[in-house]
């Protein structure tokens, strides 16, 4: 670990910090309703998507009505996705030509963009063409996204108002999303990645000469575009297979730090926005400090572990911490960072291949994803998440001291115990389920490039990716088939719509609730002691659920690596 590591690594977590408040104060503008900056210009424009679509945005929804619309529309999104990947050879901005892709290849991709997760078992510039990547997944870049904040918002609704009905107007919520914070944000974005190097065209492909004298065909694309809601919107779907390692999606130090800190910092504005909307900044401030305190423990250990090195490496007299698989132009501790913040979040971009993280530091994205990545978190889906353990978290106090378990005040009954029990459960029955079905059938055992722990963590990484709606690849695992194709794109759909639906749940009975003055019953919830509970009852959780296979993986491979034995 170096001097210089610490000072880019606590930089960056000042900035994401600082840019929380005005990204929370912009958010809550939004959630309010109340007119934007942007209003003269974009407001015709938002009424005239209403009135196309017939919708009324003042008509609130209750919980199930808004379940519905948001399902509906998700299930169509994955509907025309899938069928724009598989027309894609006749449909237009086909310079190289490409076909129709793979039936499974086509549900596993339309599933993984719907769902933000983003996963990508294929090369994107040598399989999908310009019309695919922008008028496929890069428009579902963008209502993945806000779908998220979506929810988002209709929780802090169910906290923040009393006695009501609904939880607003799915319809409004994403329209305003997108065209208030997403769309300006990520132009704004763009325009940077190009005037930093990114490319943005339609032309397929630029010729180039080697220095041996040979022609080269680079390809290239809408890059730009994609680039900035891929990481503004926590996607991580990279325009080129080689996602942010590549040069022209990432070309400078200064672009990857850039990319870092906007994949962070709309989940952590999010918890200001809540802490505004009840009332008491204080705590939204307490659930990004419990946050922060996550990070810079994942970043701290993966940090150590990768600077270590590698045993068998030292052994043979090679001495420095561990360079395989990283970028040479960020190294180390920006590559270790990167990891953590991508897996912190629901961002699968990469610059290194996790694959070739030491065992202890491939455990830390690993285990951000299967908390929940509520760490951070995606776009939205980080507060909800954060939330739903903010609940938990009351009620185990409340038992252990006696007091009422009440959240910024809400009292925390039994639907809203059971609906966050399922909330929680859900996705480590998909992670858990499927990788234990991939480690006994013909088809999943086939898929891990390496055998015994290492390939174990190769099957596990990858359905903690799917059912986090991460995306990222652990790296060595061949993902393309039909097997994988189909239980992955599972793993995403419950992962992503089994925690949703149990948050609206929860924000419809907490909307109809009377809001309660805190008494000297009521636990408090700002300060060291709750941001140190909620840190530890995410962590004891997260530990107790995946703890076991965690030993059967990384951990395992660990003590092989210590060994000097290779699988």
């Amino acid at each position: 670990m170096t001097l210089a590591g610490w000072g880019m690594i606590l930089l960056f977590t000042a900035l994401f910090i600082a840019l929380a408040k005005p990204a929370g104060d912009w958010m809550f503008t939004l959630y309010k309703g109340e007119a934007m900056p942007l209003g003269r210009v974009l407001g015709p424009l938002e009424q005239g998507c209403y009135r196309l679509s017939g919708v009324d945005p003042a008509r609130e929804q209750g919980w199930v009505g808004y379940a519905a619309a948001l399902m509906c529309f998700n299930l169509a999104g994955i509907g025309l996705l899938f069928a724009i990947l598989k027309l894609q050879a006749v449909l237009p901005f086909n310079p190289q030509h490409f076909g129709g892709i793979d039936n499974w290849l086509a549900f596993n991709t339309a599933v993984s963009f719907v769902t933000n997760t983003n996963w990508q078992n294929y090369g994107g510039e040598s399989t999908l063409s310009n019309f695919s990547q922008m008028a496929g997944l890069t428009v579902q870049n963008f209502l993945s996204a806000a779908t998220g904040i979506a929810v988002a918002f209709a929780i802090i609704r169910g906290f923040a108002r009393a006695s009501a009905q609904g939880i607003g107007n799915f319809w409004a919520d994403i329209t305003r999303v997108t065209l208030y914070l997403l769309l300006p944000a990520s132009i704004v974005l763009a325009l940077v990645y190009v005037l930093l190097g990114v490319p943005q065209t339609l032309d397929a492909s630029v010729g180039a000469t080697t220095l041996e004298g040979a022609r080269q065909s680079i390809a290239l694309g809408p890059v730009a575009s994609q680039l900035a809601i891929k990481m503004l919107g926590t996607n991580g779907g990279g325009f080129f297979n080689a996602n942010s390692a590549h040069p022209f999606e990432n070309p400078s130090a200064l672009s990857n730090y850039i990319q870092m800190l906007s994949i962070f910092v709309l989940g952590a504005g999010l918890t200001l926005t809540f802490g505004k909307a009840v009332g008491n900044v204080k705590q939204g401030w307490s659930l990004l400090a419990a946050m922060v305190l996550l990070v810079l423990a994942g970043v701290t250990f993966a940090y150590w572990a990768e600077a270590a090195g590698n045993p068998i490496h030292q052994a043979l007299g090679i001495a420095g911490g561990n360079m395989e698989g990283k970028e040479v132009r960020f190294g180390i501790a920006a590559t270790v960072l990167f990891a953590v913040v991508t897996t912190a979040t629901s961002c699968g971009a990469v610059i290194g291949m996790h694959d070739s993280l030491m065992p202890l530091a491939g455990l830390v994205p690993m285990f951000n994803m299967q908390l929940g990545e509520l760490v951070i978190g995606g776009v939205g889906s980080g507060l909800y998440a954060v939330l739903i353990y903010a609940i938990l978290a009351v009620f185990i106090a409340g038992l252990m001291v006696g007091r009422t378990p009440e959240y910024v005040g809400k009292k925390i009954e039994s639907r809203e115990m059971k609906l966050t029990v399922i909330a929680i459960v859900i996705p480590p029955l998909c992670i858990l389920g499927l990788a234990a079905l991939a480690s006994v059938v013909g088809p999943g055992l086939a898929g891990p490039l390496a055998k015994g722990p290492h390939g174990f963590s190769e099957i596990l990484y990858a359905y903690s990716s799917a059912a986090a709606n991460n995306g990222s690849a652990f790296g060595g695992l061949s993902g393309n088939t039909p097997f994988y194709n189909a239980t992955l794109a599972i793993g995403m759909f419950f992962g992503r719509f089994g925690v949703i639906l149990p948050v609206l749940g929860i924000a419809g009975g907490l909307a109809v609730k009377r809001r309660v003055p805190p008494g000297p019953g009521s636990f408090p919830t700002t300060g060291p002691l709750w941001i140190g509970l909620l840190a530890a009852i995410i962590l004891i959780v997260g530990g107790l659920t995946f703890l076991p296979t965690l030993a059967l993986g990384p951990i395992a491979d660990q003590f092989q690596v210590a060994a000097g034995t290779l699988n």
